[in-house]
């Protein structure tokens, strides 16, 4: 089920959400607020839900978060421009640590492969996205009770009021089956939980024990967390041993609006005079599969199979399936692709991402982390560098601004 009002319902890029998140803002009892969830514990009732599972799901919550509306209008799968959604995701960091847990967990991965058929390197990459292999789990300040954000956007937001009323009597559940304390049922703005970020729905629906302790336990076992999205993954129709796509050359004046982007075959691709990138061959030429291309003529193109569109079941965003499926890649050993993005400046690698933030944190127009990630935050502030020291002010994080700083 993909929900259109909310796009990425299933996932909603809640690994970023996390990311941003700022501390829960002091409770200010609002009277509109807690007669919302007086009057929730009826539909609640309605659906299963016992008074004291209620009680102690909102024990303490007097007023909305306001955090949470803002995180709902900020999704970066289609706020970024694509390079910029990419080159914060799949860095060496990620990389290596990537292949670290590789190794650390390749018997629990074995085991999932074998039991689901979903390649290792797809669940690592969904890993990393969602939580930064479980890092944002451990900041308290990225977590929020999930029965406040939910209950947030059931009460202030139309368009996503039935999602998360829907949404909340499952987190409710959760609790009350035992898999989670009320305490502990913490999450995203959107109510994602655990290392792979689950909605509650999503969560009753693919959450399994595969470490046999008796509980579905995304939160704090790994092996749980990773089976689970393997579950989702195959339910939704993944093909074992089969890529996400191919990133290919397109001929010279190719136009996709001229051809459409509805499904062929390979070989019917090839026809049009698509070819594989540095003169490989498709294993399998009757596969079907849609052309992309996320940043016009002068990016790179993809030939997309249906395991990219398996991606979206988990987040219903062309940026985050292919940033999952080559982030996989890399941690499995490929390349970058062939063909860079149009940027129109030359990028910094991670290490002088975090050079640039250090540099502009030294002179007063950057307070956010020392990440390497150029987000809205460090945006601004070489927007405001830029203007200080006469430069265009495009907000790009390029050499010739660290250049500049460097210099003065």
């Amino acid at each position: 089920m993909t929900n259109k009002l909310f796009s990425n319902i299933k996932f909603a890029g809640m690994a970023v959400s996390l990311t941003m998140a700022l501390m829960t803002s002091p409770a200010v009892a609002d009277a509109g607020f807690k007669k919302w969830i007086r009057d929730f514990r009826g539909v609640a009732a309605k659906n299963g839900v016992r008074t004291s599972t209620y009680d102690a799901v909102f024990s303490g919550i007097t007023s909305p978060d306001p955090e949470v509306i803002k995180s709902a209008n900020f999704q970066p799968e289609f706020k970024a421009k694509v390079w910029d959604y990419m080159d914060n995701r799949i860095t060496k960091s990620a990389i290596e640590k990537g292949q670290a847990l590789k190794i650390q967990y390749k018997k629990w991965l074995d085991i999932i492969e074998r039991r689901y058929g979903v390649d290792r390197h797809i669940l690592l990459a969904i890993w990393s996205m969602e939580t930064s292999y479980g890092a944002a789990l451990e900041r308290d300040s990225a977590l929020r009770s999930v029965a406040r954000s939910l209950g947030t956007l059931a009460y202030q937001d139309k368009r996503r009021r039935k999602f998360a009323r829907s949404q909340l009597i499952s987190a409710m559940k959760i609790v009350q089956n035992g898999d989670v304390s009320a305490k502990g049922l913490r999450g995203s703005w959107a109510g994602a939980m655990g290392h792979t970020q689950f909605i509650p729905t999503s969560y009753q629906a693919w959450a399994v024990d595969i470490d046999g302790d008796g509980r579905r336990n995304i939160w704090q076992s790994v092996p749980d967390a990773l089976a689970s999205a393997a579950n989702l993954l195959k339910k939704n129709g993944w093909r074992s041993g089969q890529t996400w796509g191919y990133e290919v050359k397109t001929p010279r004046g190719f136009k996709v609006s001229k051809v459409g982007t509805s499904s062929r075959t390979l070989v019917q691709w090839q026809s049009l005079g698509i070819k594989r990138v540095k003169g490989k061959k498709f294993p399998d030429r009757n596969r079907k599969a849609n052309i992309k291309v996320l940043a016009g003529p002068n990016g790179p193109a993809f030939l997309m199979t249906k395991n990219f569109f398996v991606l979206k079941s988990y987040n219903n965003a062309d940026k985050y399936a292919l940033a999952v499926g080559h982030l996989a890649d890399r941690l499995a050993g490929y390349d970058e692709f062939v063909v860079d993005w149009p940027r129109g400046y030359t990028r910094l690698n991670e290490e002088e991402s975090k050079e640039l933030q250090a540099s502009l944190l030294q002179k007063g127009f950057y307070d956010g982390e020392i990440d390497g990630k150029i987000g809205g935050g460090s945006r601004k502030a070489i927007k405001s560098y830029q203007k200080s020291v006469g430069l265009a002010q495009d907000g790009y994080a390029s050499k010739k601004v660290l250049g500049k700083l460097r210099g003065s």
